[in-house]
C-alpha cells in the first residue's frame, strides 16, 4: 500500500515539475536563453491567485489559471522585448541577465506582498479526496494532474495543427533556414516567450493548492525544471513529459525511504549519471542543418 501512495505522491509531484518546465522546454530549446527570471514568473501566477481569490470566490482557481497565464506571459514578453532580445546567442550573458531580473523581482514582491508567506485557500470543491483501492488521492492532486495533461494536449495541438506552431517548429529546427523562407523569427521568439512565460504562470497557479506563496517560490523549482529539460531534449516534449515523470516518481520514492535533502541528491546524481550516458537526453531534436 505505501507503495502505490507514493506513486501517487510521485505522480502528483511531477505534474508540478512538468507545468514548471513547460515554458523552459521552448524557450531554452528555441532561443538558447537560459532564462533565470522563470522561477518569478512562477512566483507572479501564484499571487494573482492571491489577488483574485477575494474577487472569484470558488471560481478562484480556475480564473486565476487564465489570469495568470496573461500576466506571467506579458511579464515575459516585456523581458524579451526590452532586454532579452539583445542577447540572442550569447547564453552566459542571458544567465547573468535574467538572474539579475529574478532579483529584482523577488524584492518588487516583498515591497509589494511583503517578506512573509501568504496562503491562499483552497476552495471547498478541491478540498478533501477520493480513497482508490486503499489509496487516498486528494482532489487538489487530481485538478493539477488535470491542468497538467491539458497544457501538455492544448500544446501538442497548438504545434501541429496551428500555422504559428509549424512556425515554432520550423525556427526550432533550423533559425537561418526559417529566416530565409520567409518566417519572421523575431514574431516567432516574441510568441515562444509568451506561451513559455504563461506556462510558468499556470504552474504558479497549482503551487498555490499544494503550499504558502513567498517572494522565493520560484526558486524551489527551476533547478529541477532546468533538469528536466535537459534529460528530456532540448525542445521535447514527449521528453519533457517522461523526465518530469522519472524525476517525480524517483524523488517521491528515494524520499520516501531516505529524507528530502538526500533524495535531492540521488535524483541530481541519476541525472548527470544518465546525461554521461545520453549527453542530447531522451530525444533530439531533429533538424536539417548539414552535418
Amino acid at each position: 500500500m505505501a507503495v502505490l501512495n507514493q506513486l501517487v505522491i510521485g505522480a502528483s509531484m511531477a505534474a508540478v515539475l512538468l507545468l514548471v518546465a513547460l515554458g523552459l522546454t521552448f524557450t531554452f530549446g528555441q532561443m538558447g536563453v537560459i532564462n533565470m527570471a522563470h522561477g518569478e514568473f512562477i512566483m507572479a501566477g501564484a499571487y494573482t491567485t492571491y489577488l483574485v481569490q477575494p474577487v472569484a470566490g470558488t471560481l478562484a482557481v480556475p480564473a486565476a489559471l487564465v489570469v495568470a497565464f496573461v500576466v506571467a506571459g506579458l511579464m515575459g514578453l516585456l523581458l524579451e522585448r526590452l532586454a532579452i532580445r539583445r542577447f540572442y546567442g550569447r547564453p552566459l550573458d542571458t544567465l547573468l541577465l535574467t538572474f539579475g531580473v529574478s532579483l529584482i523581482l523577488q524584492q518588487l514582491a516583498r515591497d509589494i506582498f511583503g517578506a512573509p508567506n501568504v496562503q491562499v485557500t483552497a476552495p471547498g470543491w478541491l478540498t478533501g479526496g477520493v480513497d482508490l483501492a486503499g489509496v487516498r488521492l486528494p482532489y487538489n492532486r487530481i485538478f493539477i494532474l488535470l491542468v497538467a495533461v491539458g497544457c501538455v494536449v492544448a500544446i501538442g495541438l497548438y504545434l501541429t495543427r496551428t500555422g504559428h506552431g509549424s512556425r515554432m517548429r520550423a525556427v526550432m529546427q533550423n533559425r537561418q533556414l526559417a529566416a530565409v523562407s520567409g518566417v519572421a523569427t523575431g514574431r516567432v521568439d516574441q510568441t515562444t516567450f509568451f506561451l513559455g512565460s504563461g506556462l510558468a504562470g499556470v504552474a504558479g497557479v497549482a503551487l498555490t493548492l499544494i503550499g504558502p506563496v513567498g517572494p522565493n517560490l520560484g526558486t524551489y523549482y527551476i533547478v529541477d525544471a532546468f533538469l528536466i529539460v535537459v534529460a528530456g531534449g532540448l525542445g521535447q516534449l514527449r521528453g519533457a513529459v517522461l523526465a518530469a515523470l522519472a524525476l517525480g516518481i524517483l524523488n517521491s520514492y528515494v524520499e520516501f525511504w531516505t529524507d528530502a535533502s538526500l533524495a535531492k541528491v540521488v535524483v541530481f546524481m541519476v541525472i548527470v549519471a544518465f546525461l554521461q550516458v545520453r549527453p542530447q537526453g531522451l530525444f533530439v531534436l531533429r533538424t536539417r542543418a548539414l552535418s
